[in-house]
């Protein structure tokens, strides 16, 4: 059994006691083995010297679309349904096999590199098994769903699915890729929202769910143009509407939430619900921001996503963090949203919305070994004499701090050379993917003109 061995290094461990100690953490199989002031052992496959540097959990994001990052850039500058509907939609129609899974790996290499290890991720209608392909190369922690769509105004012809058709696609990939290596890649049904999915559909989902005791992982109160839209077609708010069908439990996921009544924050909290709070992505397409210190406050299970690249446009949760913090300041006060809470938001809360959090989510001996490894020895993160670690990490930091990163006891990147991911291939098959998408979308084509 490979081990890897960490010395002297400084460890925030977000366990129960909140505990930041100095030492040394080993590592057998995919398992943190041991954690002591000074481990001694006769073998080890690989050492890592830790001397001024800090340990933290791998991130988990609980909102992230690997299917768009391709479309980088080509969302700029719009609210949430034209942005659907101009740009968003016809490009995840025009996806093909490659574009797809060379999408997946340029998103997975950036949310390796900026410290993140595990996702909850939303593909798109076709194509979702390259994506998992991608998934299980790179090393990644995920869990993932094909999206349903079986309704819907200006939906491309090519998202437009049938019912029985969506539902058995999605059963199909949850058989095959369900607790792929040892759970490394778990599945979520990803029914869009409520405007693309018909009652039927969405009551299939929630019977597949509780069938599978698997998550669903879907969008909700976004925009408030989308609300009105679902109170027209269905006489409920989107919250509400989800409890009627039987989604409303401890296995739903919703993305963003931004805009809540009491009913729907009553919903949520007694039914244990978890809500990805995606500050970055909601600020760029207008939508508003969810009222996070008051769902702390009642005790809602609150995590973070970044989304997806093109309403971002980047997958950084040291931006998402940062962003957290520091929106609620103004209508909540200065001591709202602390980097305590908010690093917590990044790392175990994310993990509990997973149903991962006796995994990972934490450094404790027994965990998955899921561990990023930051060089925080620059002029950003300095001085650090009597300064809460967590707060330079909260308030400081950046993902170009990430040296190392660990995901179920293998290293997937060092010295920040990718291991899982071929780089430049990668890089290279992205702009190809994207120019060959536009190319069957002339009127998203931008005139560029040449250097001379």
């Amino acid at each position: 059994m490979k081990r890897i061995l960490i010395q002297n290094i400084e460890i925030i461990t977000m366990n129960q006691k909140n505990e930041i100690l100095r030492g040394d953490i080993l590592i057998e199989g995919n398992r943190i083995k041991k954690i002591a002031q000074h481990i001694e052992v006769e073998q080890v496959d690989e050492f890592i010297n830790g001397t001024n540097k800090t340990v933290i959990p791998g991130f988990v994001q609980t909102h992230i679309h690997l299917c768009q990052t391709v479309f980088r850039g080509k969302g700029d500058d719009l609210e949430l349904m034209d942005w659907l509907r101009k740009r968003i939609w016809p490009l995840e129609a025009a996806h093909d096999k490659e574009s797809l899974y060379y999408s997946a790996l340029l998103g997975i290499g950036e949310l390796i590199q900026s410290g993140t290890t595990t996702i909850a991720d939303m593909e798109t209608v076709h194509h979702s098994e390259y994506a998992f392909q991608a998934i299980a190369q790179s090393g990644i922690r995920a869990l993932s769903g094909k999206v349903m769509m079986d309704k819907g105004k200006d939906v491309p012809k090519a998202l437009q699915e049938k019912t029985e058709q969506s539902l058995q696609e999605s059963v199909d990939l949850l058989e095959k890729w369900h607790m792929y290596d040892e759970g490394r890649i778990q599945y979520s049904f990803a029914p869009r929202f409520v405007i693309s999915c018909t009652e039927h559909l969405l009551k299939e989902v929630s019977q597949l769910s509780k069938q599978y005791g698997v998550r669903v992982h879907t969008h909700a109160s976004e925009n408030q143009e989308e609300i009105r839209i679902v109170e027209e077609e269905t006489g409920m708010r989107n919250i509400v509407y989800l409890d009627h069908l039987g989604l409303a439990n401890e296995r739903l996921l919703l993305a963003h939430c931004v805009w809540l009544n009491e009913e729907e924050k009553r919903i949520i909290k007694n039914k244990g619900i978890h809500v990805s709070h995606c500050p970055g992505s909601n600020l760029k397409l207008a939508s508003g921001y969810a009222d996070v210190p008051e769902m702390l406050e009642r005790e809602m299970s609150v995590s973070l996503g970044a989304d997806g690249a093109p309403c971002n446009n980047n997958l950084d949760m040291f931006n998402e963090m940062r962003l957290a913090a520091l929106i609620h300041k103004p209508a909540h006060g200065p001591t709202s949203m602390n980097a305590h809470e908010v690093f917590k938001m990044a790392t175990i809360g994310g993990a509990k919305a997973l149903g991962m959090d006796s995994q990972i989510g934490s450094i404790e001996v027994g965990k998955k070994a899921d561990l990023v490894i930051l060089d925080l020895n620059q002029f950003h993160t300095f001085p650090r004499y009597d300064v809460d670690p967590i707060s330079r990490l909260v308030y400081s930091s950046t993902r170009a701090d990430v040296e190392t990163t660990i995901i179920n006891g293998e290293i997937v990147m060092k010295n920040r050379v990718m291991k899982t991911i071929d780089k430049g291939n990668v890089l290279i098959e992205a702009d190809k993917s994207i120019r060959r998408l536009i190319e069957r979308i002339p009127h998203l084509a931008q005139k560029i003109t040449p250097i001379k």
